[in-house]
């Protein structure tokens, strides 16, 4: 079996690999996460916070020691060569999910904060409803604030109680119940933070045909799944990139369809965000693209460092590392279902589907007294 590092003149690695998974895992594992060992950590959590290769950050080093870059908004060289580095890596991302021809990326501080533009900036009104499923990280449930302060709706879709699934029958009762509403957006997890399900992307053009508009949460999906925005097509997708690669912190996307950018209404401009504006006349006008949304200056000494992160896991590959994660998944559940008390009865009880295709590494679950009644958390 051979592993090697192939250095190529963008600074990015390729990894590449005879034998098994497990070989190819436990040779990374030494190469690019020796500290785990060194330091004795199991470390879970790969939906909360991924953890950054070695050589991931010895490289971005070396990309800030050999030049000197300066704020994007100027034209000077060390700017222009900022805005050269930011602009390949917003390329980077939208090749990353086949998103290039459809989609803006909009760089963000994080998942929440792409979120928050959605909220803000969609023309809830009177007339508006916002859709969601039961299980959606606290930032999208945080924007039906806004859909109620401008007057709309919100319902919650729910889920079925033992593989905490979508109830297929109330969702879709639910997107054709609102046929008369204005402006409607649903949003649901492509993985949930909460129990792992995936749920089925089937749901975007369904609901899509009904009128509505879909914003799909793929921050917990895409560290371990492939997002192919080419095949599946969300008006709006958040996206955490600290939890695909581990670094750089602090960074996330809004990828917004081309065909929707315009729905957004942006209620304020900040610096970088206007082609014009003046203390002598009362109006404003927007940028044309992703920089509408992407308020004073964005992180331009860290973005640079998710092309070579996206690199990075091209080179591992995301069957391969979707393959692992559902092979230990499995043999962490089959071990907790293993367990039992010394009367015979289970210690754990599980919660979410059986079938390791609907679901991530996120397990979630109750531990059971003797008698069967869970220990409150």
């Amino acid at each position: 079996m051979k592993f090697w590092f192939k250095k190529r003149p963008t600074n990015t690695s390729t990894i590449n690999s005879e034998g098994s998974d497990e070989q190819y895992f436990n040779e990374l594992r030494k190469q690019e996460f020796s500290r785990l060992d060194r330091q004795r950590h199991v470390y879970l959590d790969y939906t909360g916070g991924n953890l950054y290769a070695q050589s991931l950050i010895d490289r971005h080093f070396e990309y800030l020691r050999e030049s000197v870059y300066g704020n994007p908004h100027s034209t000077n060289p060390t700017s222009q060569l900022s805005t050269q580095n930011v602009t390949e890596a917003r390329e980077k991302v939208l090749r990353f999910f086949n998103a290039t021809d459809d989609y803006y990326c909009i760089f963000t501080a994080n998942a929440s904060a792409a979120l928050q533009i959605v909220g803000e900036c969609y023309p809830f009104c009177e007339s508006s409803h916002f859709l969601l499923t039961a299980d959606n990280h606290n930032s999208v449930n945080g924007i039906r604030e806004y859909c109620q302060s401008k007057g709309g709706d919100y319902t919650y879709c729910p889920l079925h109680y033992e593989d905490l699934t979508i109830d297929e029958i109330s969702m879709t009762e639910l997107l054709q119940k609102h046929a008369d509403c204005k402006h409607k957006l649903l949003a649901f997890p492509a993985q949930s933070n909460v129990s792992g399900v995936k749920h089925p992307l089937t749901w975007i053009e369904k609901a899509q045909s009904l009128g509505w508009d879909v914003l799909l949460d793929a921050a917990a999906f895409v560290p371990t799944s492939r997002l192919d925005l080419s095949v599946v097509k969300p008006d709006f997708v958040s996206v955490s990139f600290y939890k695909i690669f581990g670094y750089p912190t602090g960074i996330g996307c809004l990828l917004v369809r081309k065909s929707k950018f315009d729905l957004l209404k942006k209620p304020w401009f900040a610096g970088g965000t206007v082609t014009a504006v003046s203390v002598n006349y009362g109006g404003y006008f927007l940028a044309s693209d992703h920089e509408r949304f992407e308020n004073g200056t964005v992180n331009y000494l860290d973005i640079p460092a998710i092309s070579r992160g996206l690199d990075f896991i091209e080179g591992i590959g995301m069957d391969r590392i979707n393959r692992r994660v559902k092979h230990l998944t499995q043999q962490l559940i089959q071990q907790m279902q293993a367990l039992r008390h010394t009367n015979g009865t289970p210690l754990i009880r599980m919660f979410g589907p059986t079938d390791l295709n609907l679901k991530g590494g996120t397990i979630i679950f109750n531990v059971n007294d003797p008698s069967s009644h869970a220990f409150p958390f």
